[in-house]
């Protein structure tokens, strides 16, 4: 018998959607039909690697360029070639299995999104009397991140830039539309659940991750394997509770308690079917679930046991300073100029600073539960101690601070936010000082699971603070609102640049509430040139389909325009 083994061609096996295509990993029926390898360059001694099993060889490693033409080979070598030949084989079929078998001894992931959550948790501090009993049993078994920011404080923005791992500054996407999908530049974009699916994982999406809907079945099913119910605000009550709100008395402006269960929140429908997906789960393959909680997000409803938790009273309320607005630039109203969300003059005139305040406490409490409840079934089926769970809140609320409810401003309550992380690989009681950002969540979750790394991410991984909190990182958090409209938070400082080129600076060892802009002290003068160095080199106009919270400057004509409508120096700051 004469036998001829010639080298191999060295091609490789790809995905049929590679990662960086954007679309979902093939399951293995798809993967079976792929092409053929291509033709062997028309070299006698190369041939193509078995195209029924697509298996990925290294040129001159497996194979060698072995002639037997000229000898026989033996009874004996015979079999040890067969017993070559069986092991070949062996390992060729395992490169069939599916991908997520080779998945199955990763960590699985469970990422928890808090709508509109300020620093108001008990791991921050942010509010004395905040009762979040489940987030502080997160954070003793984990890594909190006491310098956390969000990359934009508005929804859409910030959400997107997670999942996407780019800034808003990047993408020029500040509004609450347009849908990332619907930009021709990011349609193909890899999103970091489709990431882990090119990995073998299963995902699962509940709530809000996502702002808003993300289009038909089909699309749907690109993001995500498996959806769960969207949540929301769930029961109402018959009318608004509070007397009709300014600049348009929107239905979502809304707060108080009346007669309904828990049950009947959306939070707490989608935290149920949450569980039931853990339940269920099969245990050979590793899940990436993501769980979106829309309160304490307005309407902000909440039954009477939560409410009970926090006195009526004004201890409640936060510090405030009358007149803080002097020192700050006007261009600082142009982030919020004309919004749904009521100032603090009229919270106040209408008696509901205290009401709204409670509102908003009771929810993050409510909220806090469910987590609970996730947290309490990991453990429960025994997959605590193999599950990474991180909470992030999109980014923070403002209740009565600078003047102002709601979000978009570029200060610390409107872009400081819960940043947790727990499970294996990670410190247990880490309290993190330095600077981090929502952006990090994408390659820091890469690492952590020990999947392939990508080059298009423009976060940093926080595995070192993960292990060792007490490490430094050489990068302040930043926070886009609007083309032109910057945050630079580092360990110290907070430095604000708008679009017009003026200029706050707060030292938030010394001043943390924010009282005091020191943009104009001379003495400053090297704190504001080391912050401004880390101004975002790309700064993207609005991408096409941008509305509803856009804001743009034109420096030759000194004019704003907030929402398509024209902003100018000497115009009334609506009230």
């Amino acid at each position: 018998m004469r036998f001829l083994l010639r080298q191999c061609c060295g091609c490789r096996a790809i995905p049929a959607t590679s990662p960086g295509r954007g679309g979902r990993s093939s399951d293995w029926a798809e993967t079976n039909a792929r092409p053929p390898c291509p033709p062997a360059n028309n070299n006698p001694n190369m041939v193509r690697c078995a195209d029924q099993y697509r298996l990925p060889i290294p040129r001159n490693s497996i194979m060698k360029s072995i002639s037997t033409t000229n000898s026989t080979i033996s009874g004996h070598n015979l079999v040890n070639w067969c017993v070559i030949y069986f092991l070949l084989l062996i390992f060729v079929l395992d490169f069939r299995k599916p991908s997520h078998l080779f998945a199955a001894d990763r960590p699985n992931v469970l990422m928890i999104a808090i709508d509109d959550q300020n620093d108001w948790v008990g791991p921050l501090g942010g509010h004395p009397l905040a009762k979040t009993p489940h987030l502080d049993r997160l954070a003793a078994r984990g890594v909190v991140f006491l310098n956390a920011h969000c990359q934009s404080p508005l929804c859409n923005p910030s959400r997107t830039s997670l999942m996407l791992g780019l800034r808003p500054s990047t993408t020029g996407i500040y509004g609450l539309a347009p849908w990332f999908r619907n930009v021709p530049q990011w349609q193909d974009r890899v999103t970091l659940p489709q990431h882990f699916r090119d990995h073998g994982y299963r995902t699962y999406t509940t709530g809000k991750v996502y702002h808003g809907g993300v289009g038909d079945r089909q699309a749907r099913l690109r993001e995500f394997d498996v959806w769960g119910p969207p949540g929301g605000i769930g029961v109402r009550p018959p009318q608004k509770l509070i007397p009709p709100t300014p600049m348009g008395n929107h239905p979502l402006m809304d707060w108080g308690t009346f007669p309904h269960r828990d049950e009947d929140k959306g939070d707490y429908q989608i935290t149920s079917w949450a569980i039931e997906q853990l339940r269920q789960h099969d245990r050979r393959q590793p899940f990436f679930m993501a769980v979106g909680y829309f309160l304490p997000h307005v309407p902000c409803y909440a039954t009477e046991h939560w409410f009970s938790l926090y006195p009526d009273d004004d201890s409640i309320l936060p510090p405030v300073l009358e007149n803080d607005r002097d020192d700050t630039p006007r261009f600082s109203w142009h982030l919020h100029w004309y919004l749904p969300e009521p100032r603090l003059r009229w919270v106040k005139q209408q008696d509901q600073w205290r009401n709204l305040v409670r509102s908003y406490l009771a929810c993050t409490s409510f909220v806090d539960a469910q987590i609970g409840r996730l947290l309490d079934a990991l453990e429960e089926l025994g997959l605590q101690d193999n599950t990474i769970v991180v909470v992030w809140g999109d980014h923070g609320w403002h209740l009565g601070e600078k003047g102002i409810t709601g979000k978009n401003s570029l200060w610390e309550r409107s872009t400081r936010v819960p940043f947790i992380w727990a499970g294996p690989g990670i410190r247990q009681g880490g309290r993190v000082k330095a600077p981090a950002e929502l952006l990090d969540t994408y390659p820091t979750l890469i690492e952590l699971c020990g999947l392939a790394g990508r080059g298009d991410l423009e976060g940093h991984s926080l595995v070192a603070q993960l292990r060792h909190p007490e490490s430094s990182r050489p990068w302040p958090a930043i926070t886009t609102h609007n083309q032109g409209n910057h945050a630079v938070r580092s360990q110290r400082w907070r430095y604000i640049r708008y679009a017009d080129g003026t200029e706050e600076l707060y030292d938030m060892e010394n001043d943390p509430h924010e009282w005091h802009n020191l943009a104009g002290d001379p003495a400053v003068a090297e704190v504001l040139a080391e912050h401004r160095r880390w101004l975002p080199r790309i700064d993207a106009p609005p991408a096409p389909g941008s509305q509803h919270r856009v804001l743009t400057y034109d420096p030759a004509t000194d004019e704003a325009v907030w929402e398509g409508k024209p902003v100018r120096r000497a115009d009334p700051i609506p009230e």
